[in-house]
């Protein structure tokens, strides 16, 4: 029967990547319209702008900027759930301390990226910090909120059993606490591995010397309208295969118990 059931679904996963191209392939053929209507440094033609890409993966500044901006972003991610992951729990697990610092999660979520990046430029300047910094600062409230909320979602009774079966401390939060936290940190850390992406192009437009939001600036400075449109595309993508390739067929692995649970 599963067998049967898998043969059934394959010809349904063909629509899908046939509606993706065709949709992929629309908007490039609605690019490539607008764009003979207006001037190249409006809107650059996509051959133009795939050129560039090619010139720029084989002079290696392509790559180069790329790897260095990824570094950054899971630089300043790791911190973030370092911290994040250990400062939820601890919120979570301490009614009167979580009731103390409630106030300040909220405050930290609305603070601009823009602002981050500025408090970064006059504490390190044009260096690797800054971009790490902003991300570290964008990440963590996301990071820190879920976990806590996974904390708290524990059963009362899961936790007053491990007691009575004298669990320790570190086989409790593994038997306990971390089923229920995992799924809530997930969810915080895809969330917050996205956007700290997006903040540290801004943070190295404004106070980087290399990455992709500095080649970004860089290009837009010199109306190199083909490379900004290149280097988006790029970074776009980048993410798209992380996205897709990897955080995807992670969630679906670490909470394939789910599906088995509801089958």
């Amino acid at each position: 029967m599963s067998a049967v059931a898998a043969a059934a679904g394959r010809p349904g996963r063909v629509p899908v990547v046939a509606q993706r191209v065709a949709l992929a392939l629309l908007l490039l053929a609605a690019w490539w319209l607008v764009s003979l209507a207006v001037p190249p440094y409006v809107l650059p033609r996509p051959e133009r702008v795939f050129a560039r890409i090619v010139q720029l993966s084989q002079s290696g500044d392509l790559p180069f900027n790329l790897v260095t901006t990824l570094g950054r972003v899971l630089a300043g991610f790791a911190l973030a759930v370092l911290i994040g992951v250990p400062g939820g729990i601890l919120l979570g697990s301490h009614r009167a301390l979580g009731t103390f610092f409630e106030p300040v999660l909220p405050v930290l979520n609305t603070v601009s990226s823009a602002i981050w990046a500025i408090f970064a430029i006059i504490w390190f300047g044009l260096s690797p910090m800054t971009p790490i910094f902003v991300v570290l600062m964008t990440a963590f409230p996301l990071i820190v909120t879920n976990v806590w909320q996974g904390t708290q979602a524990v059963n009362a009774d899961y936790v007053e059993l491990a007691q009575a079966l004298r669990f320790s401390r570190r086989k409790t939060l593994v038997k306990i606490y971390l089923p229920s936290i995992l799924p809530y940190f997930f969810s915080g850390a895809r969330l917050a591995f996205g956007f700290g992406w997006r903040v540290s192009l801004v943070a190295e437009t404004l106070g980087a010397s290399s990455g992709v939001g500095y080649r970004l600036r860089q290009a837009s400075d010199l109306i190199q309208i083909d490379q900004v449109f290149a280097w988006t595309i790029v970074q776009v993508a980048m993410m798209l295969v992380i996205e897709i390739g990897v955080l995807q067929p992670l969630e679906r692995h670490l909470f394939r118990w789910r599906r088995d649970v509801r089958a």
